[in-house]
């Protein structure tokens, strides 16, 4: 099978057992950094010594064939240098054509920086969404905000330290200076921190520069009372766009609140009611 094992994000006392177990008995590792896992395997003390493959986003396309056909015959470990594989990391089209062929996919669960970040930011955790890294280029990075700025659901980033100050003031521009986060650093390492404030404040203070390794933790946008009126308006604008009556009214009362059977009947009735067409 393939079995992707999550590492340490930082402490390497949350190694588990059975993550110790498997690198005692695997034969092969493929893995983010080579280098990175034979001085991981050198540390949590492991005497085995499992072939490593490297396993990176420059090769895992040629490579994914192989360890998929590998893994019919023995267990192929994927990690990454920390967290879950394929998580904004290496591993994700391996797991892609072992599902289409059949080959068994199963995980060693374990640290994960997005749902530890998620845990210690004080923001709502019943609902969020994982957006990895935000875009590079500053147009890219402006139109992806954008579509982000109505979103509910608490958000996770992750960021470059050197991207930091200008990632956050961008934020804050999208979703307003006042919107709350969350900026967290060397998440279970010596000098972790959690620090907690309106986006306009942290774009602020991450201005004289931030090292470590980054999640950022942002608060969904604040419920907005919206008439029913208002509501009903918007459902029949998008059929007259083209939309489908009850598709239009399934979106439009997810992102108000409304009863979708609610926005359905009234829209029903508003038609019933137009004036027809004698032409």
């Amino acid at each position: 099978m393939i079995l992707l094992a999550a590492t340490p994000i930082g402490n390497l006392g949350d190694a588990s057992v059975r993550l110790r177990e498997t690198f005692e008995q695997a034969t092969v590792i493929a893995a983010e950094d080579t280098r990175h896992t034979a001085q991981l395997l050198r540390l949590l003390e492991i005497e085995n010594r499992p072939e490593l493959i490297a396993l990176h986003d420059h090769n895992e396309h040629d490579r994914a064939a192989a360890l998929v056909e590998r893994a019919r015959d023995e267990d192929v470990v994927l990690v990454s240098d920390a967290g879950m594989p394929t998580v904004s990391d290496p591993g994700f089209r391996v797991v892609q054509l072992a599902a289409e062929q059949g080959v068994t996919v199963s995980a060693i669960p374990g640290p994960s920086a997005v749902i530890t970040a998620l845990a210690v930011a004080g923001l709502p955790t019943d609902r969020f969404a994982f957006e990895g890294f935000l875009p590079r280029k500053a147009g890219e990075r402006s139109r992806a905000l954008a579509a982000l700025a109505t979103e509910r659901r608490t958000l996770v980033f992750f960021e470059a330290p050197s991207r930091l100050a200008v990632s956050l003031a961008d934020l804050a521009t999208a979703f307003g200076e006042s919107r709350p986060a969350a900026v967290c650093r060397e998440l279970t390492k010596l000098h972790e921190e959690v620090r907690r404030g309106p986006l306009g404040e942290l774009a602020a203070w991450a201005e004289d520069g931030v090292r470590g390794e980054i999640v950022v933790v942002v608060g969904g946008a604040p419920d907005t009372e919206v008439s029913p009126e208002s509501a009903l308006t918007e459902v029949l604008q998008r059929v007259a766009e083209g939309e489908r009556l009850k598709d239009a009214s399934r979106a439009v009362a997810e992102a108000t609140g409304l009863s979708s059977r609610e926005l359905y009947a009234a829209a029903l009735a508003v038609r019933a009611t137009a004036p027809k067409d004698t032409k």
